[in-house]
């Protein structure tokens, strides 16, 4: 232990590591040495390190008191029925016998995520509830077979001195394009006679969930009406989450490098039937890395479905 001392080895080592190599070796059952020879053997004063070890009683005294008053904020909490905030739990608890500020109180509820009954409770229930149910893809860009998951977006381009709008349905399980639109007014009828078309042409499928994101096109009464008149389940992208709806965004991004960018439009007939032949040209000629390098039609041909012992 000399060497160690003329060394100068310990003089670089921080009083806080020391304070807890100390305190380690001071609570083992089978310590053998005394604090004194402890704290000459990391050249630490023995008052520094009683200090210490208070310091430490007195933290892990609060820490229980704090866990004690936890449970009781959320048992005042929970027997209101989730009503109560902060100044009527410190009421409950000082009625008690228990005395404490409602800024700890506060503090406490948000740590533990404890939010009281607003004003507005109902609008926020409705909003959350909407999220939850309506968000349904959660980024899980896949399908089973055709006609189950069908995804939307609108995008739009400048023709001469106007602006032409585009919408399409693509099905996520071939990425095949099977509804467009194209229309001067960004409305919810563009969307609407979109998917009326792409739901007949596709044999009106079953137990179909349609993604888009939150415009207010895809959220109309009339789009919404129409959904539930044919069993569809509606999903939403979360507000300014792109990524949410990925796979349009894509179709979009490659229509523009492939095809927009690279013509000037005269008229709205000029950009309707290049979109007419650019989809015809995705739908049936153009490989797709995710689908084996097949195209969508190729992909959507070859699917079999599985057939259960039931119908063999």
């Amino acid at each position: 232990m000399e060497i160690i001392h003329q060394s100068g080895y310990l003089s670089s080592v921080p009083l806080q590591k020391k304070l807890a190599t100390l305190e380690e070796l001071y609570n083992r059952p089978d310590n053998p040495y005394s604090v004194h020879e402890l704290c000459d053997a990391l050249g630490v004063a023995r008052g520094t390190f009683y200090n210490h070890i208070f310091r430490r009683a007195d933290r892990s005294k609060y820490e229980k008191e704090q866990a004690q008053l936890m449970l009781k904020v959320k048992q005042v909490f929970d027997d209101s029925g989730q009503r109560f905030g902060a100044e009527k739990i410190r009421i409950i608890l000082a009625d008690g016998g228990i005395h404490v500020s409602k800024k700890r109180i506060l503090a406490i509820m948000q740590e533990m995520g404890l939010s009281s009954v607003r004003v507005d409770a109902k609008k926020q229930f409705k909003r959350k509830q909407q999220y939850e149910k309506q968000n349904l893809l959660k980024r899980e860009f896949s399908a089973g077979h055709p006609n189950q998951i069908w995804v939307s977006d609108i995008t739009y381009f400048k023709v001469k001195s106007y602006w032409v709008y585009f919408c399409i349905i693509l099905d996520l399980y071939s990425r095949k394009i099977v509804g467009w639109r194209v229309s001067r007014n960004m409305s919810t009828n563009l969307v609407t006679a979109t998917f009326k078309a792409a739901f007949q042409e596709r044999g009106q499928p079953q137990n179909l969930t349609f993604h888009s994101d939150r415009g207010k096109q895809y959220m109309s009464k009339a789009l919404t009406g129409l959904f539930q008149k044919y069993g569809v389940k509606q999903s939403f992208s979360a507000t300014a989450r792109p990524l949410d709806n990925a796979v349009a965004e894509t179709f979009f991004s490659t229509f523009k490098r492939e095809e927009a960018y690279r013509k000037d439009y005269t008229s709205e007939q000029h950009f309707r039937r290049s979109t007419e032949e650019y989809i015809r040209f995705y739908n049936e000629v153009r490989p797709h890395q995710t689908l084996n390098y097949k195209t969508p039609q190729a992909f959507e041909d070859a699917y079999k479905p599985v057939l259960s012992e039931s119908d063999v």
